[in-house]
C-alpha cells in the first residue's frame, strides 16, 4: 500500500473513534451510509476511503466493526507505539494531556516541558514535567518522536529547532506562529483563532 492522502488519514482516525464507540455499545456491523451520516459526508467517500486501505466486505449487514477497527489500527498505528511530549503546560497543554492519555494504546504522551519552576519536576495529569533545558536528553531517553507545541507564539520557532535537533519526526503546532521544518519532519498546524474566525465568517453569511 502506498502513502495515503492526509485527508484520508484524518478521516480514518475519525472513523476509528466512531467505530470504537459503536463497538463499546455492542454494535457489531455498520453500513457505509451509517458511518457517512455520523461524519456528515457521503457514503461514496466512506467506501472510497475503506477501499484505499484494502478492506472490503461481502456481508449484507455491512462492515464488521471490530475488523475495521483493527485494519485502521494497522494503517495508523506503529507496531510498538509512539511517544509524544507536550511543550508548554498551560491551560491548553494540560487539557490536551488530560484528554488524550489513555485514549490510544499505541500513542502516549510521556513527558511535559515547561519553564515554570512551580511545574517542573511535578506530575501533571499523570505525566512528569521537565525543565526546558533537559528537552534533548529526555526526548532521546524516552524515545519521543512527536512534539506538541502549546508554547507562547514567540517561542514556537526556537522550540521547534530544539525538537528537530533532538530527533523528533513529527510536530503538532497549536501556536499561531507558522513554522518551517526540515523535509524529514512532518508538521501539522492548528490555529484555533483562524478556525474560530472561519466559523464566524460563515455564521455572518447565514445571518446576512
Amino acid at each position: 500500500m502506498g502513502k495515503l492522502p492526509e485527508k484520508t488519514i484524518g478521516r480514518l482516525s475519525e472513523y476509528r473513534r466512531t467505530l470504537l464507540k459503536c463497538f463499546a455499545d455492542s454494535k457489531t456491523h455498520i453500513y457505509s451510509h451509517e458511518l457517512a451520516h455520523l461524519h456528515n459526508i457521503t457514503a461514496v467517500q466512506v467506501r472510497r476511503d475503506i477501499m484505499l486501505i484494502g478492506y472490503s466486505t461481502t456481508l449484507k449487514k455491512g462492515y464488521d466493526v471490530k475488523a475495521l477497527i483493527d485494519v485502521i489500527g494497522d494503517i495508523i498505528d506503529t507496531e510498538f507505539g509512539l511517544n509524544a511530549a507536550i511543550i508548554g503546560i498551560g491551560n491548553l497543554g494540560r487539557a490536551i494531556t488530560t484528554y488524550f492519555n489513555g485514549k490510544r494504546t499505541k500513542l502516549k504522551i510521556v513527558a511535559i516541558f515547561d519553564v515554570d519552576p512551580k511545574k517542573v519536576h511535578k506530575v501533571i495529569s499523570g505525566v512528569k514535567c521537565y525543565p526546558m533545558n533537559e528537552m534533548k536528553t529526555v526526548i532521546r531517553d524516552r524515545n519521543i518522536s512527536i512534539g506538541i507545541l502549546t508554547v507562547p507564539p514567540e517561542n514556537a520557532a526556537s522550540v521547534t529547532e530544539t525538537l528537530m535537533a533532538a530527533g523528533v519526526k513529527g510536530i503538532l503546532n497549536y501556536t499561531s506562529t507558522p513554522l518551517s521544518v526540515s523535509p524529514n519532519v512532518y508538521l501539522e498546524e492548528y490555529d484555533m483563532i483562524t478556525s474560530l474566525e472561519k466559523v464566524a465568517y460563515f455564521v455572518k453569511q447565514i445571518e446576512d
